[in-house]
């Protein structure tokens, strides 16, 4: 069965169609790359599978059950889970509490000392044992990423959406990042990734799908869509096509 299937989906602001009409599916445990340019409507779609928006048409469905519409809280108990494009975190409060807030949500939540211990077994994962009890409004940018994509592993996700998780870091973090993400994927977990990081994007992706104007213009191995001339001229302009 497919963790993820998502058919004619469509969404406008105004006059403007974000999403156009837009199928394809991920199977279990694969990771499937969500490309194109910037506004080309990848967010606007990781916004529709996760809740924060509601479609205008078309379908989404989660292990065979419809979420599309459905309240984030909802669609999280459901097993989805994400990062966002500009990291959130819970400032004012310290990394386990952030990802104890997480384990509230999780379709199987854990409070008191347990989601304390599962809280930290999240924050070693990342690699932020050490700073358990730092306030996340302190952690590095790149840390705070960490701390967000341990928050989102407490909601014990079928599906995680990861918005530019690899961008911004240095050579030896985005190794180490490649790494996270395909140990995630080696426990059969789902993933939807938009990235621009093409060494990611080569590594990590079974499969792309790209888009440009809210519509899908290609889909296959990355391989075969980033020689694609269609996403070339979609990336870079007629002129450089």
């Amino acid at each position: 069965m497919n963790s993820l299937r998502i058919s004619l989906l469509r969404k406008t602001f105004g006059g403007l169609t974000a999403v156009n009409d837009l199928s394809f599916s991920v199977e279990a445990g694969e990771i499937v790359g969500l490309l194109g340019p910037n506004g080309s409507g990848k967010t606007t779609v990781m916004n529709l599978i996760s809740g924060a928006l509601a479609p205008d048409a078309g379908d989404i469905e989660l292990a065979g059950r419809p979420i599309a519409g459905k309240a984030p809280h909802k669609v999280a108990h459901a097993g989805v889970a994400r990062t966002f494009q500009l990291v959130r975190v819970l400032a004012d409060m310290d990394a386990t509490e952030n990802v104890v807030a997480g384990l509230a949500f999780s379709r199987e939540p854990a409070w008191g000392a347990r989601a304390a211990t599962r809280a930290g077994e999240l924050l070693a994962r990342v690699g932020l044992a050490r700073h358990a009890r730092t306030l996340a409004g302190e952690l590095t940018y790149i840390d705070q990423k960490r701390l967000e994509l341990a928050r989102a592993l407490a909601l014990s996700p079928r599906l995680l959406l990861l918005d530019e998780w690899l961008a911004g870091l240095n050579p030896s973090e985005l190794l180490e990042g490649i790494a996270l993400v395909r140990s995630l994927k080696d426990e059969g977990i789902s993933i939807i990734l938009v990235e621009h990081v093409m060494d990611a994007v080569h590594s990590l992706c079974d499969r792309c799908v790209v888009m440009n104007a809210g519509a899908k213009i290609a889909e296959g191995t990355p391989a075969a869509v980033l020689s694609d001339p269609e996403v070339i001229r979609a990336y870079l302009g007629d002129a450089s096509a």
